[in-house]
């Protein structure tokens, strides 16, 4: 079981570069610092965007799960 909670989920199924960066960059403000955003892609380019978007803002990326036709990533806001 993972160490933390998510907060909030959010459905960018569908959505092609840089899309779902943009997006959770635009939602990593509605959540506390130290809470954590589900996020949910079918962009197989979010599992190199995702981690370096969250080293240049600061924020975590503390899980990705990978499924058939769908990819999971878990972001931390850390400030």
């Amino acid at each position: 079981m993972a160490d933390y909670a998510v907060v909030k989920t959010l459905d960018y199924k569908g959505l092609a570069c840089p899309m779902p960066v943009v997006k959770i960059s635009q939602q990593i403000g509605t959540v506390a610092i130290g809470e954590v955003i589900e996020v949910y892609t079918t962009d197989p380019g979010s599992l190199s965007d995702f981690p370096a978007w969250a080293k240049t803002m600061g924020h975590a990326i503390v899980e990705t799960k990978q499924e058939p036709g769908l990819i999971k990533i878990y972001v931390k806001r850390q400030k």
